[in-house]
């Protein structure tokens, strides 16, 4: 597959031989996810709905970091007044962002190269493989924060970690290279960053060659393998009201922006 053409857009979308990638290009700030970020994202997975050529997804990043998590100007903004329509609004946008990448219905492949952190993590587990550079740190980073875990983070782990893993990373902030992360379960290869995109192209090869056969063989995934304890949406909606009363305890004044 050929690079994507680089330009003043955050998000690069490249289609070809029935893989669709999406690329993020915010990396002056490790790819945080801004709102622009977020709405694109979404246009993006509009494109893959209605697009019955494409079979597979390949979600990666420009630069040597996959994504810092939610952009911090927007989580301080968030912080100033957690309440309002306006902060409602702004997160549930970048919640919107990985919720429509793990509701796609195609396989779909995150290539997380030096590392991913908060909502850049909720990112990269909505989608339904993780390829990871083995020093990449993946760091679910909330109590770090002083702010409650959101966007469903505690059962996107839960999907791929046992009860014990999960813990350690989201209510103990611990964080794992991605060797670690292999072994655990949570990534499925750690591999250099110059060989992700042809294995992540390999990976996707079949589902590519005959998108309509890989569609209804994921939705029979989804269905069958399922969520975990609690629905992912409806741990979206468990975690939203305790993280936006950590963002109003923090403080627009607690970020460095």
């Amino acid at each position: 597959m050929q690079q994507p053409q680089e330009n003043d857009q955050p998000i690069l979308v490249h289609v070809e031989n029935g893989i669709a990638r999406i690329t993020l290009n915010n990396p002056r700030r490790k790819n945080a996810i801004t709102i622009k970020m977020s709405e694109q994202i979404e246009e993006f997975c509009d494109l893959v709905d209605n697009d019955w050529s494409i079979g597979g997804v390949i979600l990666d990043a420009v630069g040597a970091y996959f994504c810092s998590g939610a952009d911090t100007r927007d989580l301080a903004s968030s912080s100033a007044n957690p309440a309002s329509t306006e902060a409602i609004e702004r997160t549930s946008a970048v919640y919107r962002a990985f919720t429509r990448v793990g509701s796609m219905p195609v396989p779909s492949i995150a290539l997380v190269a030096g590392g991913t952190v908060g909502a850049g993590l909720n990112l990269a587990m909505a989608t339904d493989l993780l390829l990871v550079t083995p020093d990449a740190v993946l760091d679910s980073g909330f109590l770090a924060r002083r702010i409650h875990p959101g966007g469903g983070h505690i059962s996107l782990l839960g999907r791929s970690l046992s009860r014990q893993q999960a813990m350690a990373l989201a209510v103990l902030g611990v964080a794992v290279s991605g060797v670690e992360a292999a072994r655990m379960g949570l990534a499925w290869k750690a591999i250099e960053q110059e060989a992700m995109l042809a294995e992540a192209c390999g990976l996707l090869r079949l589902a590519a060659a005959d998108p309509l056969l890989a569609r209804k063989i994921k939705h029979s995934a989804d269905l069958e393998l399922g969520p975990g304890a609690v629905r992912w949406d409806a741990a979206v909606e468990l975690e939203r009201g305790v993280q936006m009363w950590s963002l109003g305890r923090k403080g627009e004044a607690g970020w460095d922006k």
